[in-house]
């Protein structure tokens, strides 16, 4: 049965997201509002922003921002160029009869590319622990490594992929429940998921050194970074990826993930590959391919199929860990309690 490009992509992605008295005074003087023929206001469009004088004030100068940065209004209109997508603060600063004040409109830009529609192929299939409940999937030097979830069951372990043979293992705390890992500067970084605390292991001995605490994200579910070391990206189960600093781990920005109609959330595990990140989608079978620098969905995995392949029992969950080794070029995926672990190609569908 033929669906439309667009019910796929929705099948794949979607989740079952005081002032004083007298700055009070000041503000109700004017209004913003913004006008757009489009049904949803895209990258690249052209909104009409119109600023309502309510009590008829000489106006001097308004200057509009657009998330903290100067933007340029020409006969009220405005052309659509964001760094980021997502939820946008467009803010108009007026100043009038020697006074000032600012009235601002949130706006959500959306991206002007529909995404694209992806399949894989099965290249190799390898054995896994069926007891293990992935959470983070990485390869580092041909190594994989391998964190897992639910109390009293969560570790981090260094795995020989090709035989499944956990090599090396940490186990957490019972009262902890494990999430995503990445790899950096031979450290390695793992999330919590409620217990707003990450911890910090030594690549080599799996020796604790340090913790760290959240601080606006909800939860933590998937770690990944970029090769640069700009930025560690984290995932909290809502429509924001978060930007952490790779030495204070301070969050200090955020993507949203968004397509051309609509913004989505659930971005799981997560892997960085040229300038993209790699996301599973929570409870679906299916992967988004993500902007790094614009948050903008360019692409959804269909992974429907792989689950069917893997030894059926009562424990058996949902997909999930998605890791890219460099050395072969190919995605490796698995899931909760999987007793596989498959190395795939990933094409346009």
């Amino acid at each position: 049965m033929y669906l439309p490009k667009f019910f796929i992509i929705s099948f794949l992605i979607l989740s079952t997201g005081s002032c004083d008295s007298n700055k009070t005074q000041k503000n109700s003087l004017f209004s913003l509002s913004i006008n757009t023929p489009e049904k949803e206001i895209q990258q690249g469009n052209v909104i009409e922003i119109e600023l309502t004088n309510k009590k008829n004030k000489s106006i001097d100068k308004i200057q509009y921002t657009l998330n903290g940065k100067n933007v340029e209004v020409s006969d009220n209109k405005l052309t659509l160029n964001t760094e980021k997508l997502g939820i946008q603060d467009l803010k108009a600063l007026i100043t009038f009869e020697g006074d000032t004040v600012s009235v601002s409109k949130k706006l959500t830009v959306l991206s002007n590319t529909p995404p694209k529609v992806y399949t894989y192929e099965i290249l190799n299939t390898y054995p896994h622990d069926i007891k293990a409940f992935t959470q983070g999937l990485e390869f580092h030097n041909d190594t994989l490594y391998e964190s897992t979830g639910r109390k009293g069951q969560s570790s981090l372990r260094k795995v020989d992929y090709r035989t499944g043979k956990v090599l090396q293992q940490v186990d957490l705390a019972d009262t902890y429940f494990g999430e995503g890992i990445t790899i950096m500067d031979q450290k390695i970084y793992m999330l919590t998921w409620l217990g707003k605390k990450g911890f910090v292991f030594d690549l080599n001995t799996f020796e604790q050194l340090d913790t760290f605490e959240y601080g606006k994200s909800k939860e933590g579910w998937g770690l990944t970074h970029d090769p640069g070391q700009k930025h560690i990206y984290k995932s909290d189960g809502s429509d924001k990826i978060w930007l952490l600093d790779p030495q204070t781990l301070k969050e200090v920005g955020f993507i949203e993930t968004v397509t051309n109609t609509s913004v989505f959330n659930k971005a799981n595990e997560l892997e960085y590959v040229d300038g993209m990140i790699y996301a599973n989608v929570y409870l679906k079978d299916s992967a988004m391919i993500i902007d790094a620098q614009t948050g903008a969905i360019i692409g959804v995995i269909d992974f429907r199929g792989l689950k069917d392949q893997v030894k059926q029992h009562p424990n058996l969950d949902v997909l999930n860990g998605i890791a890219y080794n460099p050395r072969s070029k190919t995605f490796f995926v698995t899931g909760k309690n999987w007793d596989k672990l498959f190395e795939v190609s990933i094409k346009e569908k």
